[in-house]
């Protein structure tokens, strides 16, 4: 007898089954990371943050700061060889990139100011403490109406450890009040958290903030707040686990960046103060940690500042410059866009290395990320660089999905400082600002 053969399943059939029970497993999974991860945040982010002690800031620092920088320029590096060599940028490029920092210098000296009450502000009794924080908010304020604050501003308050906690809240009341008093939430405003040691500190942070948000009368979110990665603790909490990530997704939505510190960071491992440096190893670790706790989640990484300013004699003040230049430049390489100044001729140095590590990479950024418009980029292909000869010494390059989502966000990157103009996007790349926005928070298809 002879059985009856079975017929088997239509494998589209099959395939959507089995694809329809797996979607049920994982529903729960994927709301979690579409939640925890969503993605770069689009918009602007300042290539540094300048710092000044509270009590010492008026509307019009922020030019000052350009104007004493462009004087330091002018007396100490008169000539592009100079510039050049002492900025660590390609002697071709010299001329064009000191015009460019002079402009600016001019224009836009400081991109992000951050008003301070912890390290770098002279603590006093309360009650002149409360007074600095009324008359700082005020002099935000009048900036903010008069057009001549940066385009991004914010206050460091003390920590949320027990010993500062009432201090940090008290003056950050008072410096909103005053603020507020005048105007608005200035555009780009931030509340700097130092210190932290767990992510409960975080969840505390975003109450806090909840609560001025009702005490005076803002929106709900409106206040948003960064971390300062300072501590041990911080990087590798008691239970071996990496506390860092925790902080980042204890905020509530209102986290915008984490800033590497320095200094006290290098000191509570026991760092002796001559070899504490943003290159040392502890510090390398510590900003891996950052970049793996950020990733996909929209929240921002600075590093931190040099301690060694350009002030002195022409041989100190060069000698602070090489440094600074180096140190902004391998910051760049290794993705920390931001960083933190603590004087005003650092701004020579921080434009000079960010300018150059844009102008040197534009031309194959711009390149690549036109071939790939020009392919609809849809699949990886081994390539040399497009226009040159096949024995040009380049390497083929293969083409990753996101490649044209990094490009586009190498050159807006360059874009937002001024290391290139809109006329220049526009004749490297056949893109105009909306199109190279919308290409960098692109989602590209899976292959």
């Amino acid at each position: 007898m002879t059985l009856p053969q079975r017929r088997p399943a239509s494998r589209s059939l099959v395939a959507e089954s089995i694809a329809a029970e797996l979607d049920g497993l994982l529903a729960l999974a994927d709301r979690a990371r579409a939640s925890a991860y969503p993605g770069d945040r689009p918009g602007r982010q300042p290539v540094h943050t300048a710092y000044v002690p509270a009590d010492a800031y008026r509307p019009g620092l922020a030019a000052e700061w350009g104007r004493r920088a462009a004087a330091e320029l002018a007396s100490r590096l008169p000539g592009d060889a100079e510039f050049a060599e002492v900025m660590g940028v390609a002697p071709a490029l010299a001329g064009d990139l000191r015009a460019r920092v002079l402009a600016k210098l001019a224009a836009e000296p400081v991109e992000d100011l951050r008003l301070d009450f912890e390290d770098g502000y002279r603590a006093r009794e309360a009650a002149a403490e409360d007074a600095d924080a009324r008359a700082a908010g005020a002099a935000l304020a009048r900036a903010a109406a008069d057009g001549v604050a940066p385009p991004f501003t914010g206050v460091r308050c003390r920590s949320l450890e027990p010993g500062t906690r009432r201090r940090s809240i008290v003056l950050l009341d008072e410096f909103l009040g005053s603020l507020l008093a005048s105007g608005p939430l200035p555009a780009g405003f931030v509340v700097t958290l130092p210190k932290v040691t767990a992510a409960a500190q975080v969840t505390a942070m975003a109450r806090l903030c909840e609560r001025l948000e009702q005490a005076h009368h803002l929106a709900d979110g409106e206040l948003r707040f960064e971390i300062q990665v300072e501590t041990p603790q911080v990087i590798l909490g008691a239970d071996g686990a990496a506390e860092l990530a925790r902080c980042v997704h204890a905020a509530r939505g209102r986290l915008t960046g984490l800033h590497y510190g320095t200094y006290d960071y290098s000191a509570a491992l026991g760092i002796a103060a001559a070899y504490q440096s943003m290159e040392h190893p502890v510090a390398d670790f510590a900003r891996a940690v950052m970049q793996v706790a950020v990733a996909g989640t929209g929240v921002r990484l600075s590093d931190g500042s040099s301690n060694v300013l350009p002030e002195g004699g022409s041989q100190q003040v060069l000698a602070a410059w090489r440094l600074h230049a180096r140190l902004v430049r391998r910051s760049l390489e290794h993705g920390f866009y931001q960083g933190w100044d603590l004087h005003p001729a650092q701004l020579v140095s921080r434009y000079a290395a960010t300018f150059g590590f844009f102008r040197e990479g534009l031309a194959q950024a711009c390149e690549r990320l036109r071939a790939i418009l020009r392919a609809g980029r849809r699949e990886p292909r081994d390539r040399g660089v497009p226009g040159e000869p096949e024995d040009s010494g380049h390497a083929a390059i293969m083409e990753e999905p996101a490649t044209a989502r990094a490009l586009a966000g190498f050159v807006g990157r360059g874009l937002d400082c001024g290391a290139l103009t809109e006329a220049e996007l526009a004749g490297s790349t056949g893109l105009d600002r909306v199109r190279l926005d919308a290409l960098r928070q692109a989602d590209m298809p899976a292959r």
